[in-house]
């Protein structure tokens, strides 16, 4: 009754917001009969905008540039906390101001893929770290297309976002060729994924000459400007970038000043005949994008002579940045007094091993080391790798990369994990290992090995047949349960673009958890299994890719991808016994509009031709042991089922979709919106024996800080749970 109180209380909530959103939505269906009408921007110049920003959008094929940047950071004010915050640099003691400045080649090739190539570095970080300094995301700040920064806030000259601002016409200048019109822009609502400021356009065509924005997402807030290019190449393009960027933080405040300038060396358009997906159609000619490469900084190359430098920096420096070079440069030298310093005692020593100590615990690490390679890991004691859910309880996950690229584009790839299960007291580990050997075909050989979920074996299936739908309950069954140990060998390659063939085996050491003589009379406490798998994945029309050298990049493409994956159990092992397992799915994230999108996941599997014991284990269709981010499955999951019911039938069929929205539910609560990020609608339904079928509902809210859900399970159309879910995201998009 409790639980049913709960379901009816959650839905009368849903429901009054959908009440309330009904007139809201009806007010901004004609956005022009909000505006004030003395300064109201006519319909005319609205709709000159909007077609152009359209037509814009797309209108670069491609370019290359030199990319200045010169970055000067203040410090307001920090504490010890400041050096635990993830991809944080090292701050010197004392020292509050700091400048940096990089000189790359920018490559842009449609559709909005950003390169860049770092040659020259001069900094006074402490050994050259530009972690903060990287504003990639300001870099990709296309106002004409539907949302900028990566998708991560709506372009206001877009027709689609443009129910959610104001636009008020401040003045108009007069020039030879035409009017400038100043444009205020003003969101409705206080939003992470709004825009405020003002842009300057000319009548001339249409385009922007001038933009002056400001914004907040995540804990930055940022103000830009940018002047465009004045030439018939570079008009769409910017020239000139100014950008200050504030981030607050549990009583740390700190404030960057960045002025990016581009001289561009080639800029091409698209053909006039072109359609707006040509990316996407079958032109042979414009599969291989051999010329982009990836965001990178080859360090063997990289200069890093401030003398050097200073002959190339295109812009000059102030008194009080050069004077920051000074102060570095007196700061570097070793004073006479620093060589005749005592020894330190061995309390100091102790002291100080405690503090590394500590540091290893609370700091993240990315280390690139020349010729041994990148390692990375993010703080041992992080609250950030915890999550709860109603299923599995409270989790903690911990995750070590170590990647080596060599020369030839082959590339060493090792992921290991722990994690740790508080409600069910269970500690998983598992090694993820990949040599991609040829980069051109995505051939590799992977590794995985690790401890699974405990599971019980086929022999359960037998019991839960006999029970009828109406009295069913795994609570009165004798569940004996197995550790599993597993290692999975395999080997993919690309046959053709979008085509993958994955061959390996499949490897299982399984023993029960309670071996008492009592388990023992019901089932064997050992159970092996050695099964040869085949793998085939396929996305129609993969046909857009660019490569790095030797490594081929797809990109996407319009179709879901179909994949097939079988396995065969064969008795090669002492008490191995034989079986078949199919699995079938296919999979797509699709974007309606600016940044809408729905995710699906459909799929089916069934276990045929098993020879005495086995276990139903899955592997599309699987209890997640270890806690996962919001993007785990591209579809979503199944976030209030009992994990027993993933190992209890011989076959399911199941589809899960997730669609995402930045405005959904909470649209009328404005104040509200300046801290939520994303909302997200959940609907997955399973069907198996006894359940037929079991549906699952949920509603979601993303932050910069946390997300969480909650959710509603059915079965039989009776509501059966409710739970929640909820993951820190802080520092970790």
């Amino acid at each position: 009754m409790a639980n049913m109180k709960i379901v009816q209380g959650f839905i009368c909530w849903i429901v009054l917001l959908l009440l309330a959103i009904c007139p809201a939505r009806g007010e901004i269906g004609s956005f022009q009969k909000s505006l004030p009408h003395k300064t109201d921007v006519p319909d005319s110049i609205l709709t000159h905008i909007f077609n152009a920003a359209n037509f814009y959008a797309s209108e670069v094929e491609e370019y290359k540039a030199e990319l200045y940047l010169k970055g000067l950071l203040k410090i307001h004010k920090r504490n010890r906390i400041i050096k635990y915050i993830p991809s944080m640099f090292r701050l010197e003691k004392g020292v509050n101001t700091y400048i940096h400045e990089s000189i790359s080649k920018l490559h842009y090739t449609a559709p909005s893929i950003y390169d860049r190539k770092v040659q020259s570095i001069s900094s006074t970080f402490p050994g050259s770290e530009s972690r903060f300094f990287d504003i990639a995301d300001f870099l990709k700040f296309n106002l004409y297309a539907p949302s900028i920064m990566e998708d991560k806030v709506l372009s206001p000259l877009s027709k689609e976002s443009s129910i959610h601002y104001n636009y008020l016409l401040d003045s108009v200048a007069y020039r030879r060729n035409g009017k400038i019109y100043k444009l205020r822009i003003i969101p409705r609502y206080p939003s992470t994924q709004l825009l405020e400021g003002s842009c300057w356009i000319s009548s001339s065509d249409w385009t922007i000459r001038y933009l002056d924005f400001q914004g907040k997402y995540d804990l930055i807030t940022f103000h830009i400007t940018m002047y465009m290019g004045d030439t018939p190449e570079t008009k769409y393009l910017p020239h000139m970038m100014n950008l200050d960027i504030r981030f607050k933080f549990l009583r740390n405040d700190l404030e960057m000043n960045c002025t990016g300038w581009l001289n561009y060396e080639e800029v091409k358009f698209h053909k006039k005949s072109d359609l707006p997906d040509k990316w996407l159609t079958k032109d042979q000619q414009r599969y291989n994008l051999t010329d982009s490469y990836t965001l990178t900084c080859d360090t063997t190359q990289l200069m890093h002579d401030r003398d050097s430098f200073a002959r190339i920096r295109p812009l000059p420096l102030s008194d009080m940045e050069d004077s920051l070079y000074q102060a570095y440069n007196e700061r570097r030298r070793i004073s006479p007094e620093d060589t005749l310093k005592a020894p330190p005692t061995k309390l100091r020593k102790n002291l100080v091993l405690l503090g590394q100590m500590g540091d290893a615990l609370i700091s993240s690490y990315n280390i690139d080391i020349n010729k041994i390679g990148n390692i990375s890991c993010s703080p041992l004691i992080n609250p950030l790798l915890i999550s709860y859910s109603h299923r599995n309880g409270i989790a903690y996950r911990q995750e070590f990369k170590y990647n080596k690229l060599f020369h030839n584009g082959r590339l060493l790839h090792l992921v290991p994990q722990i994690g740790y299960n508080f409600t069910k007291k269970e500690f998983y580990a598992k090694l993820d290992g990949e040599y991609v050997y040829n980069p051109r075909k995505h051939g590799a050989i992977s590794v995985s090995v690790g401890n699974g979920n405990r599971i019980y074996s086929s022999i359960v299936l037998d019991q839960l047949q006999a029970q009828p739908d109406s009295t069913f309950s795994f609570d009165g069954l004798e569940l004996d349960y197995f550790k599993d140990v597993y290692l999975n060998v395999s080997h993919n390659i690309e046959i053709i673009n979008g085509l993958t063939l994955w061959t390996g085996v499949s490897m299982h050491w399984r023993h029960a958890v309670n071996g008492t003589p009592e388990v023992a009379q019901r089932v064997r406490l050992r159970y092996n299994s050695f099964a040869p798998r085949l793998r085939i994945e396929w996305t129609p029309c993969m046909y857009h890719y660019y490569t790095n050298g030797n490594r081929k990049v797809n990109i996407g493409s319009r179709y879901p991808t179909f994949l097939i994956d079988y396995e065969r159990g064969i008795k090669v092992l002492n008490n191995s016994g034989a079986y078949e397992r199919f699995e079938f799915s296919a999979e797509q994230k699709i974007r309606i509009r600016g940044m809408h999108t729905i995710a699906y996941h459909v799929g089916g599997g069934f276990f045929t031709n098993q020879d005495d014991m086995y276990f139903v284990d899955y592997v599309n269709f699987a209890n997640r042991n270890l806690p996962q981010g919001w993007n785990d499955d591209i579809g979503g999951t199944f976030q209030m089922l009992d994990s027993r019911w993933y190992n209890a039938s011989r076959h399911y069929i199941r589809g899960n979709m997730t669609y995402e929205t930045p405005f959904l539910l909470l649209y009328p609560v404005g104040s509200l919106l300046s801290f939520i990020q994303k909302e997200r609608l959940y609907g997955g339904i399973l069907f198996m024996p006894h359940l037929n079928p079991y549906i699952e509902l949920g509603y979601g809210i993303g932050t910069h800080i946390f997300d969480f859900g909650i959710f509603i399970g059915n079965e039989q159309g009776k509501f059966t749970s409710v739970g929640c879910k909820f993951t820190f995201e802080l520092f970790n998009r």
